[in-house]
């Protein structure tokens, strides 16, 4: 990276170009001791304050009061916002109305909920491995990582398989830098997201079903029946955010363990014992989610900056979980031993907790068992293709090669393409 002749490395968030390779952490680094509360100039905006600091990021997430996700929790205003009138995605909502939206869904995603999904879980971490393992190579983001997040919303959600996995690709072109494709690609991706909603939303209505999206179709706030545009907010929710961790964080994660031999061959001494450790320090290595942003409600302070309401103010997840304040001298080091770990990798806390992290955790568990036991000799067999993405850090390609082995069935094809198989349900 370019530098003056002082060593500061030159700042720049919103280019993709500084997240080519996986999150800028010589930026970050240099933040956090010399400029922690940051003023980062926006080309097209009026530019946002840039947290990095562990604590900082917890001091704002933890203040709804102060710093609000509405109108977005995307840096821009105009692109990042979905303009539904007076509807809100929850994710952009404040308390109470977050909360009382928020119960609507929870009831899916607590501890025991997850517990009771570790079984089809497992099932289906199976069913990927038995899709590739014939072949002795495959793409590790699109064959085996990005596959079990899209499966298991689906199933939450009453759909089929592989249509999961193609919406899920509609959210990469939703959260892809608007110069890495065509004008208008994103609003695309969202209306075409909005219409399969559209079609799910009306079989719901008509059969209702023992499944999540069943019951947004029927929920009711405040006395207030959901419509159909509350309806695609959520679905386009759930898809978005039930995908990223899982995907980027087992892609990401392999891509660490690549770089880091010791520390794959530490954990496949033993794995039973030491995978849900090395599961903490891996999530907050790769932090999936770079930022999350919020708006200043009133004038604040943050460390010596002093805010004015109205201000955007951006939490930085990945630099957060670097900070030596927080992890020690070891803060910069791929630890898998590493305890206690208190990452922020989703969320510090605060009433926007990532919602999914108990099945999250169940998902990378039961993938990463699969293909570090299953994927003999795996090893990278090209560069890894980062996503041309500020706001999700993940590989977009990894291409692999492995032993092959036993084989087993696939899953079937997508509504969108043809035939799909029958609907799984969770029991």
């Amino acid at each position: 990276m370019t530098t003056t002749a002082s060593r500061e490395p030159a700042i720049d968030l919103l280019s993709p170009e500084s997240f080519a390779h996986g999150q800028p952490h010589e930026q970050f680094r240099w933040l956090r001791s010399h400029d922690p509360v940051h003023w980062h100039p926006e080309p097209d905006g009026p530019g946002f304050w840039a947290v990095t600091r562990y604590s900082d990021v917890k001091a704002v997430g933890r203040d709804p009061a102060t710093f609000s996700s509405a109108p977005t929790i995307m840096i821009p205003d105009g692109d990042g916002a979905i303009d539904a009138g007076d509807h809100q995605m929850m994710i952009t909502m404040d308390p109470p109305r977050h909360t009382t939206h928020r119960k609507l869904v929870s009831g899916e995603f607590i501890p025991r909920a997850a517990k009771a999904m570790r079984p089809r879980i497992q099932e289906l971490a199976a069913r990927i491995i038995d899709g590739v393992i014939d072949r002795g190579e495959c793409d590790l983001v699109g064959d085996i990582a990005g596959l079990m997040p899209s499966y298991v919303i689906a199933d939450l959600l009453g759909i089929p398989l592989e249509d999961g996995v193609a919406l899920y690709g509609l959210t990469e072109t939703i959260h892809a830098a608007p110069e890495s494709q065509p004008p208008g690609a994103a609003m695309g991706a969202v209306l075409e997201m909005f219409n399969y909603a559209r079609g799910v939303w009306e079989r719901k209505r008509e059969h209702p079903a023992r499944d999540l999206a069943t019951s947004i179709a029927f929920a009711a706030v405040d006395g207030r029946q959901l419509d159909l545009i509350d309806f695609n907010l959520f679905f386009l929710l759930l898809i978005d955010a039930g995908g990223d961790t899982t995907r980027n964080l087992v892609a990401a994660g392999l891509d660490a363990l690549f770089r880091h031999p010791e520390q794959m061959s530490w954990l496949r001494e033993d794995c039973d014992g030491r995978l849900a450790t090395a599961v903490e320090e891996l999530l907050r290595w790769v932090s999936p989610v770079v930022y999350m942003r919020r708006t200043a409600t009133r004038d604040a302070s943050l460390g010596e900056a002093h805010i004015t309401a109205g201000q955007k103010v951006v939490m930085y997840y990945g630099s957060a979980n670097r900070d030596e304040e927080a992890f020690g001298p070891t803060a910069d080091q791929l630890d898998l031993a590493r305890s206690p770990n208190d990452h922020v990798a989703f969320g510090g806390g605060g009433p926007h907790f990532c919602l999914g992290a108990h099945i999250a955790r169940v998902e990378i568990d039961a993938l990463l068992r699969q293909v570090l036991s299953r994927l003999r000799h795996l090893e990278p067999s090209g560069p890894t293709e980062w996503l041309a993405s500020t706001f999700i850090s993940g590989p977009k390609h990894l291409p692999v090669r492995f032993e092959p082995g036993a084989g087993g069935a696939s899953p079937g094809r997508s509504r969108f393409g043809g035939d799909s198989e029958a609907d799984p349900r969770l029991s």
